[in-house]
């Protein structure tokens, strides 16, 4: 037979091409395809954007913590002699270079760069009519310096701006209003300075005056006092001091007015170009510009060799990388309850998967399908669905979440990748290899190592302590919960189909089967065997250990920084006044009747106050005289912080001055004042002799002594000690609003200061201190405001968001386990139910029997991982500092709490039932219709 001209001719290769595997299998099953696509994208999206997060939270908590020291603190101060020859030209030259040359390692912020030049030595106003405090210091003080770009941050409000002066003549200076106005300086006086080394006369003339633009700028840090005149309070020695500017061309005669001079330019470092996982470097590079290289280059640079350079910066981050370091572990608990959970759900997917399909590679591999073929077609076809979805998750985790930091972030979703792409493939090869199943020696075995790799992380945890500054991450450390958890999941293992066979015989005596069944079918798995498998468990326990265990961590800070404030402010709330004031009787009385107050007490601190023994000895203390000793002590209780009896302070009134009273004593006080009668002596001379009535180690008014204090009632003292009779401070507990003390408190502020007095409380004013509408120094201190103020720190908010963030993906996979688990046991399930349906079963009836048949290992994995949690707590919690998380130096520990164990253990429990229900109810129905119309179409 002869084919027709231009007809094409089968070949054997062309008729007999097998069809593309991969394709095949896609088309036979696109669900399952569709799926597996979907779990590997959320996986791989959740192992790649945790660790963003975690960087994320970091440079914002190292930029916060930077950015708050001010520009001083975390600038490169760079400093060189001033030369005869110096002017503006040539420091704009020099800061081009500095600005060059530090660029090229280091960011630097154009906010808080300033240069100039300052002289050395200040001099006084020796002018008749300016103003002084006290005749030991008569003359106000002057400070002169040239800053670049003056008249960008302050406003001239008359002359003009200096020029420079004549050879011989005063020297053209600027001063701000508010200094001229206080010192009374006019507009065109020449103040006399003193006199220069060679004789002749030193002076300055006034040529304008100008008004900072922002007083409050930190950029005027470390710039001497420009925007106003500022009060040297030092003793016997109180002064008016305040700067003045002069022209870049009067760089010479700055020298010679201020005997020596310096040229100055600070460039601050911008916090935004700083990363946590840059901090070495980028300390090693200050150094370098310190003492390094980098200096040596700048001296070239510069021309100048006697330039230094100085910086904060290095101790700064020091600091922020002790914070980081420390609070790492408590971070990392979260994504490692999450890592561990994702694992055992893609495991429990891919052993679903093998169940489905174990028909058809043992069919393969009878057809002569080589280990090697199987396994290499099992890969593509996971690749294929896999490699897609995990490349779109980790681009779309970086896109979302941005930070420079991506080694981290890709490395967890490639791992997460492999386990999806291999956790199938190699479960099939498990499935073929094992020809006999594996004795219980060999999972005895398993268990027992990963028991002992438990105890050893749990003893070292213990041994060296988690979240201490500086200490880092160690992955053994953080993954102790993990391991607590997978261990008590072993345990729950070998424990529940016991008790679950044992209430199903129970079950199997009473009326229904429903019960019997489900119980039953509870303690096999999907596949018939007589034991369930241990993944889903696992998973749910995971999810509910690292779920309590980060919950009791997170309250646990809350409660301890609620304390620590409490104790810092002496109750709940607290006033404090400046030396020189009083708190007046009515305010007492109207304070102590505000909604809330539950307990309090004025009292006056005195802390200059000397205390003598019998051997004639003295020693500084705090003196605190309490009006009310009965609301002293409910304050101390409620505190817990030197509890006593309120019954040892209850001094008998009258007698003499040499009556003793009696008083609560500081412990390193107690052994002196134990051999016999002691004595205080005021600052005003006047002495009150003492009895030792208890002994505490702190006390409300002095929660954290730093030197020995003795607490005595005001009645008796007051009567012995006439010049106590004054109170500065007033202590409350209960739910007290802070603005109704400040509101009753400027209703009631006595009389304003005096003398000296006034002029400190004028100008702690001038500097921005007085808040409130309060008289300067007056502060009321509220616990609420303090912890409020604890907590506002953007590490201890990135800890808690990362925590929250795992807690509700841990959760999700948990679900998505029992889901899986259901699944599995799908197929048996539906044709029990079909069966039972034509037995007369009703449909209300199944929905029982399949929650019955969930329920038992859902109630397990609740109540076992919350019993886990309170045990990982017990057991791990005293390692953990939270001091970083807190926010102030505490030596609490993590303790056993049930609620906040019990409340995210009942959540995940009652959305497990939840997932049950919905699944049943949607797809339940649906596969039992279609098994009980099996066969109609044949």
């Amino acid at each position: 037979m002869t084919a027709r001209a231009g007809t094409p001719v089968p070949t054997r290769d062309s008729a007999h091409r097998p069809p593309r595997w991969v394709r095949t299998r896609l088309r036979a099953n696109p669900l399952s395809a569709l799926l597996m696509a979907a779990l590997a994208f959320v996986t791989v999206f959740l192992a790649a954007a945790l660790p963003r997060i975690a960087n994320r939270g970091a440079d914002t908590a190292l930029q916060d913590f930077v950015s708050g020291k001010g520009p001083n603190q975390t600038s490169l101060q760079t400093t060189s002699r001033t030369r005869d020859d110096d002017t503006a030209v040539e420091l704009d030259r020099v800061q081009r270079q500095l600005v060059e040359q530090v660029g090229r390692r280091l960011t630097p912020s154009r906010a808080g760069q300033a240069y100039g030049a300052r002289a050395l030595g200040d001099h006084s106003m020796a002018n008749p009519g300016y103003a002084h405090i006290s005749d030991k210091e008569p003359y106000p003080v002057l400070s002169l310096l040239h800053l670049h770009d003056l008249a960008a941050r302050a406003t001239l409000t008359d002359g003009t701006w200096p020029t420079p002066g004549a050879v011989g003549g005063p020297l053209p200076i600027v001063v701000s209003e508010k200094a001229a106005e206080t010192i009374r300086i006019k507009l065109g006086d020449v103040i006399d300075n003193g006199v220069e080394s060679s004789g002749a006369r030193r002076t300055t003339v006034v040529v304008g005056l100008y008004r900072v633009n922002d007083p409050q700028d930190p950029f005027w840090d470390d710039l001497g006092c420009p925007a106003r005149a500022c009060l040297n309070t030092k003793p016997d020695h109180e002064h008016w001091t305040t700067s003045g500017f002069v022209d870049g061309g009067s760089l010479p005669a700055l020298v010679r007015w201020g005997s020596t001079a310096e040229n100055f330019w600070r460039l601050p470092v911008d916090p935004a170009s700083l990363h946590a996982d840059r901090i070495d470097r980028t300390r090693d590079v200050i150094r370098s510009f310190l003492t390094g290289r980098d200096a040596t280059a700048l001296l070239d640079a510069t021309g100048r060799a006697d330039l230094q350079t100085v910086s904060g910066l290095p101790d700064v981050l020091t600091r922020a990388d002790e914070r980081y370091r420390a609070s790492l572990p408590l971070s990392a608990i979260g994504p490692a309850g999450v890592a561990g959970v994702a694992t055992v759900v893609l495991f429990l997917a891919a052993a679903l998967t093998t169940d489905r399909r174990a028909a058809e590679i043992r069919l393969l591999r009878a057809r002569g399908g080589s280990l090697a073929g199987v396994l290499r077609r099992l890969i593509g076809e996971g690749a294929v669905t896999v490699l897609p979805a995990a490349v779109l998750a980790t681009a779309l985790a970086l896109v979302l979440l941005p930070t420079p930091r991506w080694d981290r972030a890709v490395s967890a979703a490639l791992v997460a990748t492999l386990i999806a792409l291999l956790a199938f493939p190699v479960r099939a090869a498990l499935l073929w290899s094992r020809r006999r199943p594996a004795g219980g020696r060999r999972r005895l075995v398993g268990e027992l190592a990963v028991l002992a790799v438990t105890a050893a992380a749990v003893a070292e945890v213990r041994r060296r302590g988690v979240g201490h500054p500086g200490a880092g991450v160690d992955p053994l450390l953080v993954a102790a919960p993990l391991l607590l958890a997978v261990t008590g999941g072993l345990l729950l293992a070998r424990i529940e189909p016991v008790v679950v066979g044992r209430l199903a015989a129970l079950a199997g005596r009473g009326r229904g089967p429903i019960g019997f069944l489900g119980l039953a079918r509870a303690a096999r798995d999907g596949s018939g065997r007589r034991k369930p498998s241990v993944l889903p468990l696992l998973a749910l326990l995971i999810a509910v250990t690292t779920t309590g265990f980060g919950a009791t961590v997170l309250d646990t800070v809350d409660h301890v920084r609620t304390r620590a404030a409490r104790i810092a402010t002496g109750g709940d709330i607290g006033v404090a006044l400046p030396d020189y004031a009083t708190l007046t009787a009515p305010f007492t009385e109207a304070a102590a009747a505000l909604p809330g107050v539950r307990a309090s007490t004025a009292a006056w601190i005195e802390p200059r106050a000397r205390f003598f023994a019998t051997d004639r000895d003295y020693t500084e203390a705090d003196l605190v005289v309490v009006a009310d000793p009965a609301a002293y002590a409910e304050i101390a209780r409620a505190l817990g912080v030197g509890g006593f009896d309120p019954a040892k302070l209850a001094g008998t009134s009258g007698g003499g001055r040499d009556t003793p009273v009696p008083a609560l004593v500081s412990r390193d006080l107690a052994e002196r004042l134990a051999a016999g009668p002691s004595r205080v002596r005021t600052p005003n001379g006047n002495d009150l002799h003492l009895t030792v009535a208890g002994v505490v180690g702190a006390t409300p008014a002095l929660p954290d002594p730093g030197k020995p204090f003795v607490v005595v009632p005001a009645g008796p003292a007051w009567e012995r000690l006439p010049d106590t009779r004054r109170v500065n401070t007033w202590f409350a507990v209960g739910d007290v609003d802070p603005d109704r003390v400040r509101t009753v408190l400027r209703d009631n502020s006595g009389d304003r200061p005096v003398g000296l007095a006034k002029l400190i409380a004028d100008d702690a004013t001038a500097v921005g201190k007085d808040t409130h509408g309060l008289p300067s120094g007056y502060t009321v201190h509220s616990s609420r405001e303090t912890a409020a103020a604890l907590g506002d720190d953007p590490l201890q908010h990135a800890a808690g968001r990362l925590f929250r963030y795992a807690a509700a993906a841990g959760a999700g996979f948990a679900l998505l386990a029992v889901l899986l688990t259901l699944f599995r046991a799908a197929p048996d399930r539906t044709a029990v139910l079909a069966r039972l349906r034509t037995m007369g079963m009703r449909p209300r009836q199944g929905l029982a029997l399949i929650m019955t048949e969930a329920l038992p290992q859902t109630l397990a994995a609740a109540v076992g991982g919350g019993l886990i949690a309170l045990a990982a707590v017990a057991l791990l919690g005293g390692a953990f500092d939270i001091s970083t998380l807190v926010g102030a130096k505490v030596g609490d520990v993590v303790v056993p709490v049930l609620m906040p164990v019990l409340l995210p253990t009942a959540g995940l429990a009652l959305l497990v039932g939840l997932g049950v229900v919905v699944e049943t109810l949607v797809a339940g129905r649906r596969r039992i219709a279609t098994e009980l119309r099996a066969g109609e179409q044949s």
